[in-house]
């Protein structure tokens, strides 16, 4: 198969936005296509750092007696997402650091937020709008608030919630921490 350009793309956040949560145990999103239900709350604009998604393994190593290494298997698994919310007066965004229990919001969006040890675990939606016309959406079942970067509070960048969320092994996604849907975005002719 020969290199196709097509096959390249940014990631860039959908208009409608790119980080959703909501409560562990809500149903998972099986696809790229659908809409996310009501319950999926957008937490808002992510930093111009975008979202970092990382690997850790172990390594369990043979080597012989003449010195060679002979066998390597991996022997453990771990995978992060790391980001920065921007839009501080969004209270998802409060919840995703610092945990439901410690924020509060009025319907006139005025926030009390708690600085405490965060509570329970969440699910995580990542969207992202690649070339093609494709999405690309993350589905994150079982996530720990795992790091917390500092706040630095300055009158020259923006305010933010960085934060580094551990994907747990997830069993109807066989043991496995995410699960990445990537399809062409629907079309609509003639106001379907």
């Amino acid at each position: 198969m020969a290199n196709n350009a097509e096959n390249v793309s940014f990631g860039k956040p959908n208009v409608s936005g790119v980080f959703y949560t909501a409560p562990y145990g809500t149903a998972l999103p099986a696809d790229a296509t659908k809409a996310l239900p009501a319950q999926w709350k957008n937490n808002g604009f992510v930093s111009d750092d975008g979202i970092t998604n990382s690997t850790d393994t172990d390594n369990s190593t043979i080597v012989e007696m003449g010195g060679k290494t002979v066998l390597t298997e991996i022997t453990s698994y771990s995978e992060s997402y790391q980001m920065t919310l921007i839009e501080i007066l969004n209270s998802d965004a409060a919840k995703t650091r610092y945990g439901d229990g410690n924020v509060t919001a009025d319907a006139n969006g005025v926030l009390s937020i708690t600085h405490n040890l965060p509570d329970g675990n969440f699910s995580g939606v990542i969207e992202l709008a690649i070339n093609g016309g494709k999405v690309d959406r993350i589905v994150i079942p079982n996530i720990t608030r795992s790091e917390f970067g500092d706040r630095t509070f300055v009158g020259t960048d923006a305010m933010g919630y960085d934060v580094t969320l551990a994907a747990n092994a997830y069993d109807a996604f066989d043991g496995g921490t995410s699960r990445e849907y990537i399809a062409k975005v629907a079309t609509t002719k003639g106001g379907e």
